[in-house]
């Protein structure tokens, strides 16, 4: 039956490469064009690009051109030439479908193509499965970004860094003896520089593992102050290895366990306070959406019990949060 269909209607993999030939045709029309441009005319492109995103053309305007840039820009700095089927790759990318490839047909070089597109736009993040493909895929196509005027990072389990081209020229003798016992030390230290992680956020394209990324995530709806968080913005994301972070990697669950020497002694006074509070006047209850709000009065009543004027100015977000569970626990169980 599937054959049948196959045949009726054809394959849908063939039917998405034959709706955008024509965009690799064009880009591959573009490329005798940036050839010619000198290294300062094709890195001024990124700024010609984020100016007519301003004033309102799309990222889908733009992308024969950027694709264009970027695929001279690999050739300039890695020697390495982008071809029509890594150019589709980077197409169903940018369009949030998954792009299966097979080992040896460039993942890592197609990624370039949609990242710097959307990093004209905002900030993109890069997933991977590993600190070691992390460093490694921000020092080898950090060389592709840095070129066009993008700023690279990367997200580790033991530090954060950014990509520096002349990082290396600093390093002095006694560095490199102890660099030189790292078996890792060409991809962490030539050209990546430590930063902390929030200067590392705010570079165009951030590489990092799945477990980093989400870790900070939940650091960031730990902070009860604006100016800690360290991720504000997520504006776009490719995921390497999906079948592998988003199933086999998904079943482990992310967790952050601290210890707060203050909740035990918030829940046990808001547990003696909302026993004396009465249910109709000071809260109520709704037994069916299985939810506790407490009124006008009975806040009076806490704020008068705690001693406080405004139990949002003074006592903050925790202590709302343990009254509001206090009498849930009091009213509903």
């Amino acid at each position: 039956m599937a054959g049948i269909l196959s045949k009726i209607f054809g394959d849908a993999n063939q039917r998405y490469l034959n709706g955008v030939s024509h965009i690799t045709q064009k880009i591959n029309s573009l490329e005798e064009i940036f050839i010619g441009f000198s290294n300062f005319e094709l890195k001024s492109k990124t700024e010609e690009f984020r100016s007519r995103i301003s004033e309102g053309e799309s990222l889908d305007e733009i992308l024969t051109e950027a694709f264009a840039a970027v695929r001279e820009t690999a050739k300039r700095t890695l020697g390495q030439r982008h071809f029509d089927v890594q150019l589709v790759g980077g197409l169903a990318l940018h369009q949030g479908k998954i792009a299966q490839m097979a080992t040896g047909e460039g993942k890592t070089l197609t990624a370039t193509l949609p990242a710097y597109l959307n990093a004209l736009n905002g900030h993109v993040h890069v997933v991977t499965v590993n600190d070691y493909l992390a460093r490694r895929d921000t020092v080898w196509m950090g060389q592709i970004y840095n070129f066009l005027g993008l700023t690279v990072g990367c997200i580790n389990s033991d530090g954060s860094y950014v990509y520096d081209s002349g990082y290396s020229k600093n390093l002095n003798q006694d560095f490199d003896k102890i660099r030189d016992t790292q078996g890792s030390f060409k991809v962490v230290h030539e050209f990546l520089k430590p930063a902390g992680k929030l200067e590392v956020y705010s570079c165009d394209v951030v590489y990092g593992t799945n477990t980093e990324f989400g870790f900070d995530y939940l650091r960031d709806n730990l902070i009860v102050d604006l100016p800690q968080v360290i991720s504000p913005e997520r504006h776009f994301a490719i995921v390497d290895e999906v079948d592998s972070i988003l199933i086999d990697e998904a079943r482990t669950p992310l967790i952050i366990s601290m210890p707060d020497a203050q909740s035990p002694k918030l829940y046990e006074t808001f547990s003696r306070i909302v026993p004396r509070l009465n249910d109709n006047e000071d809260y109520n209850v709704d037994l069916k959406m299985r939810t506790v709000v407490i009124t006008d009065s009975g806040l009076n009543k806490v704020e008068n019990m705690l001693g406080l004027g405004n139990i949002y100015d003074e006592g903050g977000v925790r202590y709302v949060h343990h009254l509001e569970q206090a009498l849930k626990a009091h009213a509903l169980f």
